[in-house]
């Protein structure tokens, strides 16, 4: 999908949220929003939000000299995330559906975002998602999916949310058996999405093959994936996309069978689905 006018006011808001993230004086902080809304002036709208973002995001890291804007946030989110993964972990056990708990905690951790519109409390979230029901329910064909394919591409988000991502593709190793997961990450830090060092931190890589998608966006674009990530997002069975930035990156998509998992946080991915904010999604196309 495209950026929209929305956009624009949200990319300056976020770029406020980063001066705030790192403490910055007020000397940097007008720097970087003063560079992030000339640059925006001249927003390529045929381009999808997160592309639009990236450079800005990548030169606000310069100002900031600084390699990663979120580290200390991302360190905080996977913290957070590993205090609930035994509740999660029981409820997936004791559920009447464990599939469906299962895709509930992939949805949930969509809660951790520092680049959204809107924010949503993580306690709360987990509280209620089991009794929440997909607003967009693909489900049963998305199950039906799974029973047929032997390899899956899983494109992670954001961290502290890649914490529940590696109980769910434990979770669906134990009800699918048969089919092998690839856990696919940043090519670089962008925002608070998770990269290479995030995953492997929390040990990703011994629940399945872990992946570096070579993409510097906040969601996967094909024409900067790597070669390897460009080869195995054509071939895998089934493509299973987190987080917005992954469904405004791929929508329309490029091959059939990708599902996306997400948790609405913004209004103009609400009027593309055709939901609310705050509406949980599980979409397959």
């Amino acid at each position: 999908m495209t950026i929209q006018n929305e956009c624009i006011g949200c990319i300056t808001a976020q770029s406020k949220r980063v001066c705030e993230a790192i403490h910055a004086d007020a000397a940097l902080s007008e720097r970087i929003v003063q560079y992030v809304e000339t640059s925006l002036q001249n927003a390529d709208f045929t381009l999808s939000p997160p592309v639009v973002a990236a450079p800005l995001y990548e030169h606000m890291a310069v100002l900031a000299d600084t390699n990663d804007l979120y580290e200390h946030q991302k360190q905080h989110a996977t913290q957070q995330a590993n205090s609930y993964i035994p509740f999660l972990q029981e409820s997936i056990t004791q559920s009447d559906d464990p599939f469906i708990a299962t895709l509930k905690t992939a949805v949930v951790g969509n809660v951790i975002d520092l680049a959204a519109e809107v924010s949503f409390d993580l306690h709360e979230a987990i509280n209620s998602v089991f009794t929440t029901p997909f607003s967009h329910d693909d489900s049963t064909q998305l199950s039906e999916t799974l029973k047929r394919s032997k390899t899956v591409l899983y494109i992670g988000d954001n961290a502290g949310e890649h914490i529940f991502d590696g109980l769910t593709i434990q979770s669906l190793q134990k009800l699918y058996p048969h089919t092998v997961f690839t856990y696919m990450v940043r090519g670089n830090p962008i925002i608070n999405d998770v990269t290479m060092r995030e995953a492997l931190e929390a040990g990703m890589d011994s629940i399945c093959t872990v992946m570096d998608s070579g993409v510097p966006t906040p969601g996967f674009v094909y024409e900067l994936a790597s070669s390897e990530a460009q080869n195995l997002f054509e071939t895998a069975d089934l493509i299973i996309a987190k987080g917005m930035g992954n469904y405004e990156c791929m929508t329309p998509q490029k091959r059939h069978n990708i599902c996306f998992l997400l948790k609405v946080k913004c209004s103009v991915v609400a009027a593309s689905l055709g939901r609310e904010i705050g509406d949980i999604i599980c979409k397959l196309d």
